[in-house]
């Protein structure tokens, strides 16, 4: 996926999460962890950007996803 081109709103994020069991989200330095099996409302607040679309870069691995970029998360989930 590639949220740079491909624009994703709060109305597709269940469907594209569907499965998810983490998201970390990165903005800046600030690191946020949610249980999207747990608590799945909390995601708009950490994926989507001002403009309303899910923030770039996105990755997923596995049951879990990156949204933002955050080298140490990166490395602890990708390896």
């Amino acid at each position: 996926m590639n949220a740079t081109k491909e624009r994703y709103g709060e109305g597709d994020l269940a469907t594209l999460f569907e499965g998810a069991k983490k998201v970390i989200a990165a903005k800046g330095k600030k690191v946020t962890e949610i249980d999207y099996a747990k608590a799945p409302e909390d995601l708009a607040a950490i994926a989507l950007g001002p403009t309303g679309n899910l923030r770039a870069p996105t990755v997923k691995a596995g049951k879990t996803w990156l949204i933002g970029f955050n080298e140490d998360e990166y490395g602890k989930v990708l390896g």
